[in-house]
Parts: C-alpha cells; structure tokens; sequence
C-alpha cells in the first residue's frame, strides 16, 4: 500500500556531498530535512542489481532498514548506444 510522504527527516543514501546538496536545494525548502547516509554513518551497501533501479533500491532500503526514517536514492552510470548499452550499470564510481 502507498503511503504519502510528509515533510520531516528524510535519508538521503549518498556518500555524494554534491548530491546532497542538490537533493537539500530541491526538497528542502518543501519541508524536509535532508540528511546524507555519509553524515549518518552508514555503511554503503554493495550495488549487485542487474538495473540502475535495482541499485537504488538497495541503497534506500539499507538506508530506511539502518535509521528507522524515509530514504531516497539514486544510481547512474554509463550507457552507450554505439556499444549496445555498455558499460552499463557497473560503470559508476566505486
């Protein structure tokens, strides 16, 4: 069942200052209180997804599981059309 999301803490699952950043400057001023899983601590789950949502996914959720509080989280990475998509979903820093 979908829940709507209220204003308030919310994690944002990053290491990524200048994410952070641009995640604060676009929801912050709609009332919530962005904070990094960096500033949290947290340990930055291993991204084993076939898709770039599956990545996401993985991170929001260790995210959620770890702090008890509403997580976002994002993956990108390289795709080339000339090379049928590659590198693909593995090509993102770390």
């Amino acid at each position: 069942m979908a829940r709507r999301l209220e204003p308030g803490r919310l994690v944002l699952a990053t290491h990524n200052d200048g994410k952070l950043r641009e995640i604060r400057g676009l929801i912050g001023p709609f009332g919530f209180d962005v904070v990094s899983a960096g500033e949290l601590g947290l340990d930055e789950p291993e991204e084993t997804g076939t898709t770039f949502k599956d990545n996401a996914r993985t991170k929001a959720m260790a995210a959620m599981e770890a702090t008890g509080l509403p997580a976002l989280a994002d993956d990108s990475g390289l795709c080339v059309e000339a090379l049928d998509g590659a590198p693909g979903v593995g090509s993102g820093p770390g």
